[in-house]
């Protein structure tokens, strides 16, 4: 026959699991919210222990240089051309249960950028789901993005620039260079729209308008009519596709 003290630790256990299970589901109510918006806090991120973590930064800084002598170029911010060939931010896989986010992209700065470029919290931007190209989640594609904004110098861009191609370990491997972001538009309708146009990793792109929008390097006037003659050079690059394939000797 089983004693009133043990009926009542019984029932003690049983109200632990039962908070304990509520707290969970509300947790993974909130986490399967976040992955259907994509958008989560930078601590229901790091509670996903399942998912691969990924973190990059865009590297800015104003600079009073002008193209040709007459075009502002106002602010420098750092991309690359990843060994894919496409664009992206500098950065890449961590592991949060053996370092921090920041300690983690830290390292991956220093391996691509051959600086170890000190980033830390107040850095963070957003953290949200990297759908995968399949569009489920399994276990094995699950990818959590963290984005990094920081503010230098325009000399310590400078001196990045430098080291990316001289000392950094991944220079020619996984980065393939790095390129400046441009802001302006020049009368032949060059600048910002034909950078927008080239192909980028993932959420890459959006990241960038982002950027820009939220830290005031371009208006939206400007980068609407950006995006509209980059939709207009995308069709001329259809194009010229076709083209090519001919010289092949094939039809698209």
């Amino acid at each position: 026959m089983t004693s009133p003290k043990y009926r009542g630790f019984s029932r003690l256990v049983s109200c632990l699991q039962s908070g304990l299970l509520t707290l969970h589901r509300k947790k993974g109510e909130q986490i399967t919210k976040g992955m259907a918006s994509g958008q989560m806090s930078r601590d229901e991120a790091l509670e996903c222990t399942c998912c691969r973590h990924a973190c990059h930064v865009l590297l800015y800084s104003e600079t009073a240089s002008q193209l040709f002598g007459r075009i502002p170029i106002r602010y420098i911010v750092l991309m690359q051309m990843r060994f894919d060939g496409l664009l992206g931010f500098p950065g890449g896989f961590v592991n949060p249960l053996e370092e921090t986010l920041e300690e983690g992209l830290t390292r991956e700065l220093l391996e691509e950028l051959g600086v170890a470029v000190p980033v830390s919290k107040e850095d963070h931007v957003e953290s949200c789901f990297s759908p995968p190209r399949s569009g489920t989640y399994s276990s094995s594609s699950r990818l959590i993005l963290h984005f990094y904004v920081k503010k230098m110098e325009e000399e310590q861009i400078r001196e990045i620039e430098k080291a990316a191609a001289s000392t950094a370990a991944d220079h020619g491997l996984e980065v393939l260079g790095m390129v400046r972001v441009p802001l302006y538009t020049t009368k032949s309708g060059g600048g910002l729209s034909c950078f927008l146009s080239h192909s980028f990793i993932g959420v890459a792109r959006s990241q960038l308008m982002n950027s820009l929008l939220r830290l005031h390097l371009v208006s939206p006037g400007d980068l609407q009519e950006a995006l509209r003659s980059s939709q207009r050079t995308h069709a001329e690059s259809a194009q010229n596709l076709q083209a090519a394939f001919k010289l092949t000797g094939e039809q698209p």
